[in-house]
């Protein structure tokens, strides 16, 4: 007689741990289920980032043509860029992880403290922030065994992880300060503002740290013209490197400390001190504020119209939006664009640190005698504006609504699509032009090295319509996916090689004399492509839903 085997029942898991899978799965596998094969949904967040891990592997091969170099010298450059590349992953990816409307339905009324939902987000993003720093200092660590001996590759593993700490810490305290002192109404535009500036500062601490090693030499040696590398993150962490496996002088050490007690700090302050605070600040960020009442003029009955109304109705707008869908369309963009807490929260500070870039150029060669490539590189880079708006703008918590374009009376989406991108080249790319126009001729002085600008300029319609024609250009039709962001800097390196080709074309031609002629033949060659594009565009039709 066999007695039956008694089953124990499961272990229940600790709720740190489901949240923490939570979050990580949403991360891999998105927040819809619109188009999700079961099949294909990746599985840990190596294939989810596969192709993004491959191609930072392969950009971070750069670092082996300095093997051999002192420690620092090859540390500096490894953790600058390391810290534009987290600066910019963690604070466009932070505003969507840490605040999501559609998860508190489900997760604020349950007995699950603050500190352990923060924590949980947090492990996530560093967890990926470790993944694209590890891909990227590969080949870094390899070649600095030349350099620092066998120990370099650990130590300069240690450092990263301290890096990526600090990165995530920042951005986690930056928003926690906003909830923290700052009322409802003002949260959204200083969220939007806060990591603007963080990401800013990321890019500029890693584009400005290596050109000025060529400039000073060794910048831990503490001096009056190198004061202000003690102000610098990534300065911090490749002294942690220098200190353990280099020179490992007074500096070093000084520096190396500076940085764990940094990280140790704002992780305290960050993941400790304000978490009381998230759950709170939480609950007051998704209520729902009825919206200003808009002012009736004295002796009318009708309210005041918004600006952009009018705006739309009168020329030379009315005469660009002849069509009433491509004019809906750019109302409803434009809309997004200045009042949109998520839609802000993803476009200004996507966009602001890639910007720094041709600024950085722009200094280094406007006054110079040879600043021609500078400039022209400068304008080329302009085209990444409208790019990587239309790509971003297809994303939205909203995302459900879309499916109106598809009940509507429109063949497909080319007239949305149309609407979208005049909105982004006229709300963004325009202005950012002027921005490049007066800041190039304050440098050069107003010389002909304005013109240089142009070859850029002609190309932005190309890039603006290229996510429309390849289907990623339909405006708010997609959730929101935080993947998205680390993926990006695939078509941003596209971007910057192509900027980079402009530029070099259009400062040869100048070189030879044969400027205006290029010019010439660019025009041509734009035109015919766009209009290529724009029949192209006009021919798609809307894709099947599953």
């Amino acid at each position: 007689m066999t007695t039956p085997t008694s089953t124990l029942p499961a272990r229940p898991v600790p709720p740190a741990k489901a949240l923490r899978r939570l979050f990580l799965t949403l991360f891999l596998r998105g927040r819809s289920s619109r188009g999700l094969q079961l099949k294909g949904a990746p599985k840990s967040v190596g294939r989810r980032l596969l192709s993004v891990l491959i191609f930072y592997a392969l950009f971070g091969c750069i670092a082996l043509t300095l093997a051999g170099k002192p420690v620092f010298a090859l540390a500096i450059y490894l953790h600058g860029m390391t810290f534009v590349f987290l600066g910019m992953f963690v604070s466009s990816s932070a505003g969507e992880v840490l605040f999501n409307k559609e998860e508190n339905d489900i997760l604020l009324h349950r007995p699950i403290t603050p500190q352990a939902l923060l924590w949980a987000k947090i492990s996530v993003l560093a967890e990926i922030s470790l993944w694209i720093a590890g891909a990227f200092n590969l080949a870094g660590m390899i070649g600095g065994i030349a350099s620092g001996g066998w120990a370099f590759p650990i130590v300069h593993a240690a450092s990263t992880v301290l890096e990526a700490l600090f990165c995530t810490a920042c951005v986690v305290m930056v928003y926690q300060l906003c909830i923290r002192w700052f009322g409802r109404e003002k949260l959204d535009s200083l969220m939007t503002t806060a990591q603007i500036f963080v990401s800013i500062a990321a890019v500029l601490s890693g584009q400005v740290i290596p050109r000025m090693v060529n400039r000073f030499g060794d910048l831990t040696a503490f001096a009056t013209h190198t004061w202000w590398i003690a102000l610098l993150p990534p300065a911090w962490f490749a002294s942690f490197d220098d200190a353990l496996v280099g020179k490992a002088s007074q500096s070093s050490i000084a520096l190396a400390l500076v940085g764990v007690l940094a990280t140790a700090g704002v992780v305290w302050i960050a993941f400790v001190k304000l978490a009381r605070d998230y759950q709170a600040g939480l609950q007051r960020l998704m209520e729902n504020v009825p919206p200003r009442a808009i002012a009736r003029p004295a002796g009318k009955s009708e309210p005041r119209r918004r600006w952009l109304t009018i705006l739309v109705a009168q020329p030379p707008l009315k005469w660009w939006l002849r069509d009433p869908v491509s004019r809906a369309a750019f109302s409803l963009t434009a809309s997004y664009l200045f009042r949109d807490r998520e839609t802000k929260l993803r476009i200004y500070p996507s966009l602001a640190p890639m910007l720094i870039i041709p600024f950085v150029f722009l200094f280094q060669g406007g006054q110079a005698t040879g600043g021609t490539f500078q400039v022209a590189f400068s304008g080329a880079y302009l085209g990444i504006v409208p790019l990587l708006a239309v790509s971003i703008l297809r994303y939205s918590q909203q995302w459900q609504a879309a499916d109106i374009f598809r009940v509507a009376p429109i063949a497909g989406p080319a007239a949305i699509c149309n609407g979208t991108r005049r909105a982004v080249l006229l709300f963004l790319a325009l202005p950012v032009a002027l921005v490049f126009v007066v800041v190039t001729a304050i440098l050069t002085h107003g010389s002909q090295l304005l013109l240089m600008l142009l070859p850029g300029i002609l190309v932005m319609p190309i890039y603006a319509i290229l996510p429309s024609v390849t289907g990623k250009g339909v405006p708010f039709s997609l959730p929101t996916e935080e993947g998205k962001a680390a993926g990006r800097g695939l078509s941003m390196i596209g971007a910057l090689v192509f900027s980079f080709v402009i530029a070099a074309m259009a400062a040869l031609s100048d070189h030879f004399g044969l400027f205006y002629w290029f010019l010439g033949a660019e025009l041509l060659v734009v035109t015919l492509l766009y209009w290529a594009l724009r029949h192209a565009l006009a021919g798609k039709r809307w894709e099947a839903i599953e």
